[in-house]
Parts: structure tokens; sequence; C-alpha cells
């Protein structure tokens, strides 16, 4: 009989509630929305845009570790409802720079603050010892997905 250590065991209650806790997110944000909702690789999409406006498609997919073919698709859905706009690279006219549109820009800021004020309500009503623990907890799981991030 196969034994699970401590840490196997601790990466899997982590990936457990983690899963949970987007799911929930995802749940409670498409409740109150207003307008369609998005796929969550589009929203990776439209962030890794706003971050680097300019980039291509084969970028995006290198830092999203998608295959080039999604990418495209995901530019074109998003192209259809005018939150990307695609133009061809100056330098290689067969490569595509991606941009937000206003409308994104504003999408991703309410978006943004609709998940802000989700989970701070909540974490608003954790005991204090419970906040200060999410909050000491953050760099250590930045550095652990830093790690998987590099051993990709």
């Amino acid at each position: 009989m196969t034994t699970i250590s401590t840490t196997s065991r601790t990466g899997e209650e982590l990936l457990a509630v983690t899963t949970r806790l987007r799911r929930v997110l995802r749940r409670r944000l498409r409740a109150g929305a207003t307008e369609p909702s998005l796929h969550g690789s589009q929203l990776e999409l439209l962030r890794l845009v706003e971050t680097a406006p300019g980039t291509g498609v084969a970028s995006a997919a290198r830092v999203l570790h998608l295959a080039g073919n999604s990418v495209s698709t995901l530019v074109n859905q998003l192209v259809a409802l005018r939150l990307l706009s695609r133009t061809a690279d100056p330098v290689d006219r067969r490569a595509a720079r991606l941009e937000l549109t206003p409308a994104a820009h504003e999408r991703l800021a309410r978006w943004r603050q609709a998940r802000i004020e989700l989970v701070g309500t909540a974490m608003d009503r954790l005991p204090e010892t419970d906040r200060q623990a999410v909050a000491a907890a953050l760099p250590a799981l930045g550095r652990l997905l830093t790690e998987l991030e590099e051993a990709s």
C-alpha cells in the first residue's frame, strides 16, 4: 500500500481549496453579472494583453501554456465581442498584435472590482487570525506558483 506524504496531502488540499474557491467566485460573479460571462481562458488572455499590450498570438500561447490555434480561437471570439483589437505587426505582417478595446478595459475593471468586493466581504467575516494567516500565506503561494511555472 502506498502512503501519501504530508507534503502531497497538503498539495492535494491546496488544489481542492483553490478549485472550489475559483468555482464559487465564478458562480457568484456570474449570478450578479449583467453581461454575458467570459470563460476563464478568455479572461486570462484579456488580463495578459492588459499587462502586455501589443503581445502576439504566439507569445500569448507560450505564456498561457496553450496551443497557438487555441489562442487564435480565443482571439477571434474576443474580437467578435469587441473586447480585443488585432492589428498586423509592422515588422512581420503575418503576425498580429493584440490590444484591449476601451470596452475590455471597462469590463476588466468591473470584473476586478466585483471580485475584490466579493472576497473582501468574505474576508471581513473571518476572524482576524484567519485573515492574518491568509495574508501570511500569499508570498509562499506566489513562490509555489513560480516553481510550477518554471518546471513547465
